[in-house]
């Protein structure tokens, strides 16, 4: 037998394994650092696909996974079969079928468009159906089952993969992650929804903010002389003490040789945690002398940070206290919240409790990893599981709640808004919600038993080494008749995504790398333009010098 590849086409994301086929052992892991397509989330990338068109947007993903593929330098002649997991949206961007029906609620709007919603089941289609490249167009691409065309193979790994549907019990489920998918099981019905918490959970959009990645502080903790301990992510993503350091002064305490560059979104939530805990952090503000944090390497969380980071947390405990008041449970009903993704991996579930970021009353927490990597391990290796997937999806019956339009929802995010941006005391925040009908907070309650199943987001490194596409070679270009070639566009990028080089069909070029750039939902590039030449949506692309 020959290969297989398991691929996690995650919004902030890709994560790859090749498997032997032979005796299903992973032999190389290697990821991207971000999503290929421009954009902060989800629907940022649904923004981009739908405004610069499919063609455009398939195209910037399949590149992208060729050149991950590449990465691996594995015989590409002798891979079999491709299996690929994710949420509906980026399945169907990697499959190129229709995704308007995800961007858009209500019947009247899909009619209004003549928008028929494709068929979501599980199927195998090949290589050369969706244009990738790498491989030999007859190799077998395995496309997993939605439950509904809102709640994808993602939620459904995660329901597999924690053993949900095998508990006589009402539990939670909770990817945490840009889309922070989330279900909640009762009496045998699923009820699911996904809140846009935004790219602070990936460690984005936050100052010295990063993926998953080696050298990155996952984690921190109490240390001696009031100092914070900083936990670093190794070589393998697994955490590692690292240096101890002042959170007020920045002075090293106790110094480390493990590096530190980053930070991901699970130390962003302990960093908060333990500010508020100890009185660093008094919402709004930072109590420092400079309004910052200090971590190792260098590294700070600013009051932008928090702001950002609170937004995305009251976004998800918003979705909890949704979900469980749509269904009509109580608080002491609950009884386990199974922890998924790499934020769900890697942070301190009480920490995260502190947070809001899962309920605050709770028997058991579990963390159970990357699921939707591991889904497609499994239908890499197994012929039966899209079967068994299929027959899953089948049986549940589920409800799906919009958050998005939701009166329950939007009363109780303005109160977590009013929390996190303007420090509202939660007696006030209690108040608020309970003159729009709602239950209060419940008082916090800590889980009695907090259980991790895997030690990283990745718990198999094929080869002993994580392979990292930092780039991952795929640009927008475009020459406009009257660009001066001035670097403004340039200079004001947020995210310093775009550059102007000499040459091109007008005298200059612009030269955008996608995984960097903020798309639709910033086009700032496009509006401070002093010759109104430029248009973001005529750009097009080229792959890797």
């Amino acid at each position: 037998m020959g290969y297989g590849i398991a691929l996690d086409v995650g919004t902030s994301g890709y994560r790859s394994h090749v498997v032997d086929l032979a005796n299903n052992k992973i032999i190389s892991t290697a990821i991207t650092m971000r999503h290929p397509l421009p954009g902060a989330n989800i629907m940022d990338h649904l923004h981009f696909w739908i405004e610069n068109g499919a063609e455009v947007g398939h195209k910037i993903i399949m590149d992208t996974i060729n050149n991950l593929i590449a990465l691996h330098h594995v015989d590409t002649s002798k891979i079999e079969r491709l299996a690929v997991c994710g949420n509906p949206i980026q399945v169907s961007m990697f499959e190129n079928i229709e995704v308007r029906d995800l961007a858009y609620a209500g019947k009247s709007m899909l009619e209004r468009l003549n928008i028929t919603p494709p068929n979501r089941r599980g199927k195998v289609i090949t290589a050369g159906d969706i244009n990738l490249t790498a491989l030999n167009p007859e190799t077998q691409v395995i496309i997993p089952p939605a439950i509904r065309h809102e709640i994808g193979a993602d939620a459904l790994a995660m329901i597999i993969k924690s053993g949900l549907l095998d508990k006589k019990e009402t539990c939670m489920v909770t990817d945490y992650g840009t889309n922070a998918e989330m279900g909640l099981y009762h009496d045998g019905d699923l009820y699911s929804g996904s809140a846009a918490a935004g790219p602070a959970m990936e460690g984005q959009a936050i100052t010295h903010g990063m993926l998953a990645a080696p050298l990155a502080i996952s984690d921190v903790d109490y240390g001696e002389n009031g100092g914070w301990k900083n936990i670093v992510l190794n070589d393998d993503l697994k955490p590692i003490v690292g240096s101890i350091i002042d959170p007020v002064s920045g002075k090293v305490l106790s110094s480390s040789t493990q590096n530190a560059i980053g930070i991901t979104g699970t130390g962003v939530v302990s960093i908060i945690a333990l500010g508020i805990e100890s009185g660093v952090i008094k919402l709004p503000t930072i109590a420092t002398p400079d309004h910052m944090i200090h971590l190792q390497g260098g590294m700070v969380i600013t009051e932008n940070d928090v702001n950002e980071a609170g937004k995305a947390m009251g976004a998800i405990r918003a979705g909890h206290r949704t979900l469980i008041e749509e269904v009509g449970i109580d608080d002491e009903e609950l009884k386990t919240m199974y922890m998924a993704g790499a934020s769900g991996t890697y942070v301190d579930p009480v920490k995260s409790q502190t947070v809001g970021m899962i309920p605050r009353v709770i028997e058991r927490t579990v963390q159970i990893g990357n699921t939707s990597l591991m889904m497609a391990y499994d239908l890499v290796k197994d012929d039966e599981t899209l079967d068994m997937m299929q027959s899953v999806a089948d049986s549940i019956a589920s409800k799906h709640i919009m958050f998005a339009g939701n009166e329950i929802f939007e009363n109780i995010y303005v109160s977590e808004l009013a929390y996190w941006t303007e420090g509202m005391p939660l007696d006030m925040y209690n108040e608020m919600i309970v003159g729009n009908g709602l239950r209060p907070l419940p008082a916090l309650k800590r889980p009695k038993y907090v259980d991790r199943m895997v030690v990283s987001d990745i718990p198999v490194i094929g080869g002993g080494k994580l392979k990292v596409l930092d780039d991952v070679g795929v640009y927008l270009m475009g020459s406009f008749e009257g660009c001066i070639g001035c670097g403004t566009c340039a200079d004001r990028c947020p995210e310093k995504a775009l550059s102007v080089i000499d040459g091109g069909k007008y005298g200059y070029t612009l030269k955008i790398a996608t995984e960097h750039c903020l798309g639709t939902a910033c086009k700032n590039c496009e509006s401070v333009c002093p010759e109104s030449v430029y248009h973001f949506s005529e750009m097009t692309i080229t792959e890797k010098d």
